[in-house]
């Protein structure tokens, strides 16, 4: 017999949504088999596998060492995760600034630089720096991972600092991807322009990805794209406003009220306003005044989020709440604020 208890990070998911991460080459036939037979039970009773996981319920599985190694890949008493990847990731970006932190969600401040999810096999990302950070803290265990990896809930470029909300749990992931989903959670960016700009304008368009040039294009209106490209195109909406300038560079505050990939420098760019050192969507090269000034990359930064209102216990300390971080100094020196 082999026994798991389920935690935060695994309760709130249906019981044979479990099972089939448990036990992950099992065909659902002989999942459904076990449940019937009893040789599959929850808190000792006999399951449908319908039911809703609850922090504290107890699972057991009447199966052979054999069989639980066959369906899950690993034997009993190796059923540990590797944690090697998420170790390195952790102690390679070090302790990173956490801006809000519950039982379910967690907010960090990401710097420029870090990958938001990784790209490839060998890559490190705030994701795993996540997961080693929850291991470090003990709020996970290599056990729970092979049924639950917390993980990001939303993405910003590799060189975008600034705000990243991440599940620790099930219901954290959940709750925080409804409110994305639905936009009911405000997302706030700076960046700065070049020159002096006055731009106080929401404005809507279309977005739509060219394959040929790994660039997003945007336009005003869907009759502008060929007509086999625009089912593919997105809505987008997104609010400018100027806050201040010193002739050569100007900040913005960028509202989102659309959340798709380089909405914010693509848009711009098409405004005839790029972000200094957007390499992609602006000039090439970094202009020499700015470079000097150590600009290596786009200057956008993730700085403000709202949470929605709620009566929802759970999350009652988000209710409403508002969120910043800084950007990173170079903003203030390209501002003369040093």
């Amino acid at each position: 017999m082999i026994s798991f208890q389920i935690g935060e990070n695994e309760a709130g998911q249906r019981f044979d949504k479990y099972l089939k991460k448990l036990l992950k080459s099992a065909p659902d036939s002989f999942l459904y088999k076990m449940l019937r037979k009893k040789n599959i039970t929850l808190n000792g009773k006999k399951s449908d596998g319908r039911e809703p996981l609850a922090v504290g319920d107890t699972v057991r599985l009447f199966l052979s060492e054999e069989t639980y190694a066959k369906f899950s890949g690993s034997a009993p008493a190796q059923a540990d995760m590797d944690t090697t990847p998420y170790e390195q990731a952790y102690a390679a970006f070090g302790s990173l600034s956490i801006i809000f932190e519950n039982r379910d969600i967690l907010i960090v401040d990401k710097p420029s630089g870090i990958l938001s999810q990784k790209a490839g096999a060998s890559d490190k990302s705030l994701n795993e720096w996540l997961i080693g950070y929850l291991l470090a803290q003990g709020a996970v265990t290599p056990g729970g991972l092979a049924t639950f990896r917390p993980s990001i809930c939303n993405r910003l470029d590799r060189n975008t600092s600034g705000m990243v909300v991440c599940g620790k749990t099930l219901a954290g992931s959940q709750y925080v991807s409804a409110l994305i989903k639905n936009r009911l959670l405000e997302k706030y960016y700076y960046c700065l322009v070049d020159g002096a700009v006055s731009l106080n304008r929401r404005i809507t368009g279309y977005l739509h990805k060219d394959h040929a040039h790994n660039k997003v294009r945007i336009c005003g209106d869907l009759r502008e794209l060929p007509a086999a490209v625009r089912e593919k195109a997105d809505f987008i909406d997104t609010a400018f406003t100027t806050i201040k300038s010193n002739g050569r560079a100007t900040l913005l505050e960028v509202r989102l009220y659309t959340g798709k990939p380089h909405q914010i420098r693509a848009q711009l760019a098409a405004l005839g306003h790029p972000v200094i050192g957007d390499t992609k969507y602006g000039s090439v090269a970094i202009p020499p005044h700015f470079y000097d000034a150590g600009v290596r990359h786009q200057l956008l930064h993730a700085c403000k989020l709202i949470f929605p209102p709620t009566e929802e216990a759970r999350f009652a300390d988000t209710s409403a709440i508002i969120l910043s971080c800084e950007p990173p100094e170079i903003f203030r020196r390209i501002m003369g604020e040093e």
